[in-house]
């Protein structure tokens, strides 16, 4: 297994803008202060950044399984975007503190179209899900939204901005998803972890919100 940090460029690759989360002193296990936990997916097309976004928040080493991209995949998956070289072939997973009390495990699933019936597993027992989308290509994230929503499970969008990616308004992104109005939409670059924890709170407070609401 290869990092995807050495095989691929653009912000489904390069490597984390701000620090990692500090771990705590034994740098695996959750301090005394939570109080909480959730299982959260991060899902979407092929080299949207899944990868990236949890190796730039998790404040454990991530693990991937990555596996280097051969022409027989070539032939029942979509192109892959840029140079990247390399896909999540299982889960990629992560671990962040937030607000020093709640501890997101963050589930990264496979991108390609002939995995999606793997998610009936990861998804089980989650609360949640980040969905990412390359502004690039908006229609690739359409499969993965179509799954989450089949699945029933509450999630956020985060549009990961690439270089040189066309700008959409927030209208334009929410008519093209086919969003319902409470969906959560953001933007975010997966590189940085500022960033991407915003993504994450968003998807977070959605989930709050939704469950004060329930009956």
């Amino acid at each position: 297994m290869v990092s995807k940090a050495d095989s691929e460029t653009g912000p489904e690759a390069a490597a984390p803008t701000g620090p990692r989360a500090a771990p705590d002193s034994a740098g695996k296990y959750v301090t005394a202060t939570v109080t909480g936990a959730a299982k959260i997916l991060i899902v979407g097309p092929l080299g949207v950044g899944k990868t990236t976004l949890i190796d730039t928040v998790s404040e454990i080493k991530p693990l991937f399984t990555e596996a280097v991209m051969t022409q027989a995949g070539a032939r029942v998956d979509a192109p892959a975007p840029g140079t990247k070289t390399t896909t999540t072939v299982a889960l990629d997973f992560g671990r962040i503190t937030v607000d020093g009390d709640l501890v997101l495990y963050l589930f990264g699933t496979p991108g390609q179209q002939r995995f999606l019936p793997a998610w009936r597993d990861l998804a089980k027992g989650a609360l949640g899900a980040l969905a990412l989308v390359d502004p690039r290509d908006i229609g690739a994230s359409f499969d993965a939204l179509g799954h989450l929503e089949d699945l029933g499970l509450p999630f956020a969008v985060a549009v990961n901005v690439f270089p040189q990616s066309p700008v959409h308004s927030p209208d334009e992104l929410r008519t093209a998803l086919d969003l319902l109005p409470d969906t959560p939409l953001v933007l975010c670059d997966a590189r940085d972890q500022s960033s991407s924890i915003q993504a994450l709170i968003a998807l977070i407070r959605h989930l709050i919100l939704a469950a004060t609401e329930s009956p």
